[in-house]
């Protein structure tokens, strides 16, 4: 779950599991989820994800979006998509 704040930013809400969260949750009063509140630049390109949007059609508006990083972008864009799939935020398309 996730959603944005009126200026924009988006927040994504985690759930916190596993074995050694469990333990931190339960001995040290961890919370169960955490708000992971993205940048400027991830909130734009979260917002691109939608299950249509193909990584070139998100670099394009990446690129829109912040002209001026247009030579790194596809770095950026690739890098963003990579740690949001690793951290199982977004799942490829089969």
């Amino acid at each position: 779950p996730w959603t944005q704040k009126e200026n924009g930013i988006v927040e994504i809400k985690m759930e916190n599991k596993g074995f050694f969260n469990t333990i931190a949750q339960k001995f040290f009063k961890r919370p169960r989820f955490s708000n992971i509140a993205l940048d400027a630049y991830g909130s734009n390109l979260w917002l691109c994800i939608d299950g249509n949007n193909t990584v070139s059609d998100i670099l394009k508006k990446m690129e829109e979006a912040f002209p001026s990083e247009k030579d790194t972008m596809l770095k950026r864009v690739v890098q963003f998509l990579t740690t949001l799939e690793a951290h199982s935020f977004i799942t490829r398309k089969k």
